[in-house]
């Protein structure tokens, strides 16, 4: 099997503004209006057992308000009575009350291992649904946009064992047979992982098909592992494969034998996870190996070799060596020794032949070992690069090159996943086909531009923030189609933020703090004044505006959603509808 293709993304210098001098406040108010819920919204809040960074972001950050991209300016939210309700807007100054389209079973409401219900809208007729619990409903809608006569008819639902939430969905017709892929993210209880947060990370890819009697059934189930929750994961519209964004790598479960895979998973993760061979230490003299022997063992049973270059140590009626090879560098092995200690532990004491240089490995290749060191090396080691980093601004200004100063790092220029990779996953021989290296373009947010085709991705790059559109059937797989001037600084700067998006035209970005604020930056427009720059005096084309609203609420916002004339603003019991104005100001 082809190794992966390592691509990069092509960035569009034309869609680039490098006079961009930043945005001015508006103060021109936003009409913003509202409509109370006839019950609260379903929010389900971590446990004490939900306490790592993984459950946060999955699910302490869920976004409880869904878009219909299909039929924009329809959104929806399930409340705690169980019903999926759907608010359209024509106008907003004669507001509809919400209106109930589903109904999830009564005793969910009392389940206390759940998570909140998570819907997506799979295609203009059918919408995937997880009732929090591990169930899947698979329903068909109709024409969502016909209004009160629509009608959601539940044509397949199953028990999917650990509760999870609905990522992304698709609908695809092969050989004639429609079918429904959809992701499912879960954080389950990881019981090898004895060093990390105790936890992993699962995608299942499922795939229900038509059975020919307009009925349903799973045709497909694969399944993803990883150690992070993904920034991005969405099937692509072909059902051929998936793309995924994630700062740790995720690699397929084999589902046809999972007991046998299981095991060898097992298997894998116990010898990665188990202790080293030998540890060793050093000073600029000599190194100290100490080996932990089987029971039984007495001296005559040991037996070691070593020469300048070399060592090998072997047991009693064991037929290969337990530690054989080459040294990082030469030994006095006339001056070498060992022992047996009372804890039924072998100690070697190997003299240096060189005196003064640290090893970086006990033998060459080889990783069975872990290095000890003691405080006294540590501080050596650190007063060795204190010349590369200073606590004053600039201790000696007269140098042409100052050391680093961390102080002068501000907290958007920090960003710690810079490991984080773009795969795309090829669904029939379950393989990485292609990756991306995002590196320090840090992830912002997803949205869908077009329905049709797979949700679009905005990245950091330097502080602009830039939206990609994946095209799977394309050769360049992701095309820059266009950039938020400045976001990637100015969304740093938001302490408090929780929610990001933009239009679907591009024409403005907007992010929410967690309680209250709105703000919205729209893309620069022609002036139909004159003016100039105060301080170069030269005249100004077009500005950029920056636009806030205050919400008149003291409930935190749980869902956040825009279309290219409003905004949604979800609380515990009110929708904020914020209207855009489309015209220049």
């Amino acid at each position: 099997m082809a190794e992966a293709v390592s691509c990069s993304l092509r960035v569009k210098r034309l869609l680039l503004d490098a006079k961009f001098e930043g945005y001015k406040l508006s103060l021109q108010p936003l009409a913003c209006y509202q409509v109370a819920l006839d019950s609260p919204v379903a929010e389900v809040k971590l446990r004490e057992d939900q306490y790592t960074l993984d459950h946060m972001r999955a699910f302490g950050m869920y976004n409880y308000l869904h878009l219909d991209p299909w039929y924009p300016d329809s959104v929806y939210y399930v409340d705690q009575l169980g019903r999926t309700m759907n608010v359209s807007v024509t106008l907003e100054t004669a507001l509809k009350k919400p209106r109930e389209v589903f109904r999830l079973p009564a005793d969910l409401i009392a389940c206390d291992n759940r998570l909140c219900a998570s819907i997506h809208f799979t295609s203009s007729s059918w919408v995937t649904l997880s009732d929090g619990t591990g169930r899947l409903y698979l329903i068909r809608t109709g024409k969502r946009g016909d209004g009160s006569c629509e009608k959601w008819e539940i044509l397949f639902n199953e028990e999917f064992g650990n509760p999870f939430v609905v990522v992304h969905s698709i609908s695809f017709v092969k050989s004639d047979a429609h079918s429904v892929s959809v992701l499912l993210l879960r954080v389950e209880k990881d019981e090898l992982d004895v060093q990390g947060s105790g936890f992993h990370v699962s995608l299942e890819w499922v795939t229900i098909t038509t059975t020919g009697d307009q009925g349903y059934e799973i045709s497909k189930r694969r399944l993803l592992q990883g150690k992070s929750v993904p920034h991005y994961a969405a099937i692509e519209p072909s059902g051929d494969g998936l793309m995924v964004i994630s700062y740790k790598p995720y690699t397929f479960i084999q589902q046809s034998d999972e007991n046998e895979c299981d095991g060898s998973e097992k298997k894998k993760m116990e010898e990665k996870k188990k202790e080293p061979l030998y540890y060793w230490q050093q000073t600029k003299d000599d190194l100290t190996v100490t080996l932990h022997l089987p029971e039984d063992f007495i001296k005559e049973d040991i037996h070691v070799y070593f020469s300048s270059d070399h060592i090998k140590l072997t047991l009693k009626d064991q037929p290969l060596p337990v530690l054989e090879g080459t040294f990082y560098s030469s030994i006095d092995h006339e001056s070498s020794t060992w022992i047996i200690k009372e804890n039924n532990s072998l100690e070697i004491f190997l003299m240096k032949k060189e005196e003064g240089p640290l090893w970086p490995e006990l033998i060459v290749g080889d990783s069975q070992g872990e290095l000890i060191m003691d405080s006294a090396q540590n501080a050596a080691i650190a007063e060795r690069l204190m010349h590369l980093t200073s606590e004053e601004m600039n201790p000696d200004p007269s140098k042409e090159n100052p050391p680093c100063n961390a102080q002068e790092l501000e907290e958007c220029d920090l960003f710690l996943e810079d490991s984080t990779s773009l795969c795309r996953f090829d669904g029939n021989t379950l393989k990485v086909t292609h990756v991306v290296n995002l590196g320090s373009n840090q992830y912002l947010f997803s949205t869908v531009v077009d329905p049709k085709e797979m949700p679009c991705f905005c990245l950091r790059h330097d502080v602009d923030a830039l939206l990609w559109q994946p095209h799977p059937d394309q050769q360049d797989m992701w095309e820059h189609i266009s950039t938020f001037n400045a976001l990637g600084y100015v969304q740093a700067s938001k302490r408090d933020k929780k929610f990001m998006t933009c239009a679907p035209n591009h024409s403005y970005s907007a992010l929410c703090e967690c309680m209250r604020r709105v703000f919205i930056y729209r893309q620069p427009t022609p002036l139909s004044t004159v003016l100039y720059n105060r301080k170069e005096g030269r005249q100004v084309g077009q500005v950029a505006k920056q636009l806030v609203a205050t919400l008149e609420v003291h409930d935190p916002v749980l869902g956040f959603q825009a279309t290219n004339e409003r905004l949604f603003v979800l609380t515990t019991k009110i929708l904020f509808i914020i209207k855009i104005n489309t015209e220049n100001e």
